[in-house]
């Protein structure tokens, strides 16, 4: 484990123990589940030749994910604390195929054999107002949810979400520091613009506070946010959702833009980047059709948090479609069939291509991407809740790698309490 939990006590410590032992919310409204995910990783840099030049990133690890929520003490300010655990253990990896993003890599160039992680979140609520403290996994559109590898991110810091007023919840936050994907320790944050990560500066802190209101019976949300990344850049994000009924369809959009700039001391220089996406959809039976345009505007690509994701609607999880000046469009197919009485089992095949992206080097770059998953759940038996998931993608490009990836992920949940 970190010396991150040498932070437990203190978390603890901050709760009333006496209200906890005699509030029986507390632990009647706990739950507890434990995640196992398999995961293999294969992604081929197609156009990298040389001796000297890493070509290809594949390992296999076994991830542990044990997350527990507890209830609140009764009374006016009720008490609780949240909990995840990790640990992640290498499977197959050699020093000539690391940095998948599954396992840390060591100062010898070989992947750790295991990492783990624990941290503690202490969390108040008052009427509708939630506050919390510590470990924490923000899913924010300036700061998305990235669980995409073995195990998941978290940050370090506190957070405030606040439904007091009907339809609309507003939410705030100071996050100090990040443990990564592949990391068990913490560290402070860095960026990244477009799909360049930002090594020369660090971050002291990132700061948000949005509001979300949805209307028209929870069909309609309208979205405001302020995000900063403590003298490195500073955001403005609009987002607008809505799904409308027609018939046997429903029909749907997902618009949103982004206005960033520098902050502060410039620690990696100017910023500057509007971002205008947009995803169209039309649903009928198990089908779910998307087409999609995403547009940059300014000197640069959008910035965003390493190695975060973002809301953009052509960003997938191998290439981004968000550096200088790119314009892409996309198509996209989702399949759902139990319609077909196959309950459980789920298809996606998108394609992505961009072009108008400003290299510096004096030529147009372009790129294009196919992505194709399938994904099954156990439905019933004795292997009922296991999921299998694969992932197969092409990515070409003019001004930066050629990407061949395969995923196979195989995961179970299995609830506590």
């Amino acid at each position: 484990m970190t010396d991150k939990t040498r932070a437990i006590p203190f978390l603890l410590g901050t709760l009333p123990f006496t209200a906890l032992a005699s509030e029986a919310g507390f632990f009647e409204d706990s739950s507890a589940t434990l995640q196992l995910r398999n995961y293999y990783f294969s992604r081929d840099f197609s156009d990298i030749v040389g001796s000297n030049t890493q070509s290809k990133a594949e390992e296999w690890a076994q991830g542990f994910i044990l997350n527990y929520r507890s209830g609140y003490t009764a009374g006016t300010v009720g008490f609780g604390i949240d909990a995840i655990g990790t640990l992640g253990i290498k499977l197959d990896s050699s020093p000539d195929r690391v940095n998948t993003g599954l396992l840390p890599v060591r100062d010898n160039g070989r992947a750790a054999d295991e990492y783990s992680r624990l941290g503690v979140a202490a969390k108040v609520r008052l009427s509708q107002t939630e506050l919390k403290v510590g470990e924490l996994q923000p899913n924010l559109p300036v700061l998305v949810y990235s669980d995409i590898r073995l195990l998941p991110p978290t940050y370090q810091g506190i957070s405030l979400t606040s439904k007091e007023f009907r339809d609309l919840t507003l939410q705030a936050g100071h996050l100090k520091s990040t443990s990564l994907r592949n990391e068990a320790g913490d560290g402070r944050m860095q960026a990244m613009i477009g799909y360049q990560p930002q090594r020369q500066a660090f971050a002291e802190a990132f700061n948000y506070l949005g509001a979300d209101y949805s209307f028209n019976a929870k069909r309609t949300t309208a979205s405001l946010w302020y995000a900063q990344l403590e003298d490195i850049y500073n955001q403005r994000h609009l987002a607008f959702k809505h799904a409308e009924p027609v018939g046997d369809w429903v029909l749907g959009a997902n618009l949103g833009f982004f206005d960033s700039h520098e902050d502060g001391q410039q620690r990696i220089g100017d910023v500057d980047n509007r971002a205008f996406y947009s995803l169209l959809s039309a649903k009928h039976g198990g089908h779910t059709f998307y087409v999609g345009y995403q547009g940059m505007f300014g000197d640069h690509g959008l910035p965003k948090v390493f190695a975060n994701v973002t809301p953009l609607g052509n960003e997938v999880p191998t290439y981004e479609f968000a550096s200088a000046d790119e314009r892409s469009w996309q198509v996209r197919h989702d399949y759902d069939f139990a319609t077909l009485g196959l309950p459980g089992l789920t298809t996606t095949l998108r394609y992505i291509r961009g072009n108008n992206v400003d290299t510096g080097a004096g030529f147009e770059g372009r790129e294009w991407e196919r992505d194709l998953d399938i994904g099954y759940v156990v439905q019933s038996g004795a292997l009922k809740g296991i999921g299998v998931r694969v992932r197969n993608v092409t990515a070409r490009s003019n001004y930066r790698s050629d990407i061949d990836e395969n995923r196979l992920i195989l995961s179970y949940t299995l609830s506590l309490f």
